[in-house]
């Protein structure tokens, strides 16, 4: 069984995005996979510096000491990366772009094979840049793309789509 780790990027706590990573992370636990999942709109997370400390003497450690430090370790346990994000304007909103960016010091997480994206929109036709830098992610790490679940607001928080989450955490 595989250790997975979802980061849901929704400022609302009860919001579409935080259901599809709820129903993800039940039914990735059903089929005996270990999760954690994190909130990270919760979390203090600056975006990376490009001081290069990281590079030069840090090691591979960066230089910033915020609530990244808390997910270095989880983000490099991982054997499945889960990113679930609202989509502000045809991208990955902030609060999943920081913990990715910040993994610049270490280059990628050091056992993710495996990484699977869920978003939620209000409008539908919004997904093509989230999607394709997803999958740049995917290739630049060289992790199998496991697949998306997209839910624009009238797919929000219905059966159809939670068959869909489902049947995504199915192919773990």
């Amino acid at each position: 069984m595989s250790k997975v780790l979802i980061l849901q990027g929704s400022p609302r706590a009860n919001g579409n995005t935080a259901w599809m990573a709820e129903e993800y992370k039940k039914a990735a636990e059903a089929a005996g996979h270990e999760v954690t999942l994190v909130n990270v709109a919760r979390k203090k997370i600056a975006g990376c510096l490009a001081c290069e400390y990281c590079h030069n003497k840090g090691n591979g450690a960066c230089i910033q000491k915020d609530d990244m430090q808390e997910l270095y370790p989880l983000m490099n346990e991982a054997e499945v990366l889960v990113l679930a994000a609202p989509i502000y304007y045809f991208t990955l909103c902030a609060q999943i772009q920081a913990p990715i960016q910040r993994m610049y010091c270490v280059n990628k997480p050091a056992n993710v094979k495996k990484m699977v994206l869920l978003m939620s929109s209000y409008s539908p036709g919004v997904y093509d840049g989230a999607t394709a830098e997803f999958r740049d992610i995917c290739n630049y790490w060289q992790v199998e793309n496991m697949g998306f679940v997209s839910a624009k607001i009238d797919e929000q928080k219905t059966e159809e789509t939670k068959q869909k989450v489902i049947a995504l955490a199915g192919k773990l």
